[in-house]
């Protein structure tokens, strides 16, 4: 019992139960908690930019070899473009099974579509190409800055790395002190990461307190085949993956366990971002590999962003009594795998890419989105998730696939009767 209360994740779990209570009895109060929680993610962002700068340029300058980058890049993307497309197909299959919109018989005249005008606003601004020039910072610190995307500072890092790398001898001074500032980082991570527990209830508290429980009642069904096609994804489709590559997907989790707290209190997988590539460091994977497809895979591998998009498209369909055609849903998909790619870092990014997904097709209505604006926030959780599980599978099989994978080292850490880490 004793050893149990020093762990993190306990009181982390502690915390979300405690949460959701406070917020169902005094819904006020729980709102009110929102500025604690926004405080712990922005302690958390506020250092993630720096740690994955650092663990960028200190991988590259010390594998010294340049187009490693590339090559783990081009990797990672076919990995993460394969089991994003494996996503969708499942949201897509379930959907046409299962029917979950089927019993609705929704009128679209009499649906408040005024609710999703601002999602729409965001939904049309969303066009591949004007997110690849936002990929370039104007300036080397805008990539750092609040409105920064993780893919500038990758890419800084990226070009500060290989430059340090063909200095070589020159560039020592250079390479000892990102290693020092990387050990800074780390560390101050380690004491934001005491606050979980607070930053998680806070945040589970507001959930509750300004949604309500009620407003979950009329879609519940969805809401709950929504988590159930998630965890088989996780399961079978991950624990495929991860059979292939030699561990379990079940001790994996039980690894991550804090981390995935973490991320279901705050309904945010960057919350447990550093604390996630720390982690998969311990467990063997190469600096370098952790550095460049954790990152990349928080803009391009988001699976439980993939299963939302397709099925919660289907559903608005059926409960509107639209039968969709094959061809429909091929381009819902297609669709699908270009905007959850230019999404990444738009605030309620899941919605804003189902708006623009169903725009271009024009038999589905958005104002049918009216009917899961209400329910969005309480399956953004499960999206993030089975986003942060696919991430951290994906650089273990990169790792793998670069040969740079300790594998002894996994199975030890991960069959350890209590292996869990804090950090």
């Amino acid at each position: 019992m004793k050893r149990l209360l020093s762990t993190l994740y306990f009181w982390v779990l502690i915390a979300i139960m405690a949460g959701a209570l406070l917020g169902y009895l005094h819904p006020a109060t729980g709102v009110a908690l929102k500025p604690v929680a926004d405080g712990f993610i922005n302690l958390i962002k506020m250092l993630i930019g720096p740690v994955i700068f650092c663990t960028v340029v200190l991988g590259i300058a010390g594998a010294g070899n340049i187009g490693k980058l590339g090559r783990v890049g081009g990797k990672a993307l076919l990995y993460f473009e394969t089991v994003s497309t494996l996503a969708l197909i499942l949201g897509l299959a379930v959907a046409n099974g299962l029917r979950p919109g089927a019993a609705f018989h929704a009128d679209a005249t009499q649906l408040d579509s005024g609710k999703i005008s601002e999602f729409s606003k965001k939904a049309e601004a969303l066009h591949v190409s004007d997110y690849v020039l936002h990929i370039i910072p104007k300036t080397f610190t805008d990539a750092f800055t609040a409105n920064g995307d993780l893919l500038q500072v990758l890419l800084v890092a990226a070009l500060f790395g290989i430059a340090l790398a063909r200095l070589g001898e020159a560039g020592a001074t250079v390479t000892r002190f990102v290693e020092g500032a990387s050990k800074v980082f780390f560390g101050m991570v380690d004491l934001v990461m005491k606050a979980a527990p607070l930053g998680a209830g806070a945040a589970m508290a507001y959930t509750v307190g300004a949604f309500g429980v009620d407003a979950l009642k009329p879609l519940a069904a969805f809401v709950a085949l929504f988590y159930l096609t998630c965890a088989c994804f996780v399961a079978v489709i991950l624990g495929a993956i991860a059979q292939l590559l030699g561990f379990s997907i079940f001790r994996y989790l039980k690894y991550m366990r804090t981390e995935l707290l973490t991320v279901l209190g705050t309904s945010s997988s960057e919350s447990a971002l550093v604390p996630l590539m720390a982690k998969l460091e311990r467990l063997g994977c190469s600096k370098s590999v952790v550095g460049l497809v954790v990152p990349s895979g928080y803009s391009f591998n988001l699976d439980g962003t993939n299963i939302y998009m397709t099925l919660a498209a289907l559903f608005v369909a059926q409960a509107m009594g639209i039968e969709l055609t094959l061809g429909q849903q091929l381009t819902i998909l297609l669709v699908a795998m270009l905007t959850s790619k230019g999404a990444a870092g738009v605030t309620g990014s899941g919605f804003v890419t189902l708006a623009a997904t169903l725009a271009t097709v024009p038999a589905i209505p958005v104002a049918g989105l009216a009917l899961i604006l209400g329910v969005d926030r309480f399956m953004s959780e499960a999206r993030a998730l089975t986003n942060f599980i696919g991430n951290g599978v994906a650089a273990i099989a990169i790792s793998r696939w670069e040969k740079e994978l300790d594998a002894q080292r996994l199975q030890q850490q991960l069959s350890a009767p209590n292996s869990h880490s804090q950090g």
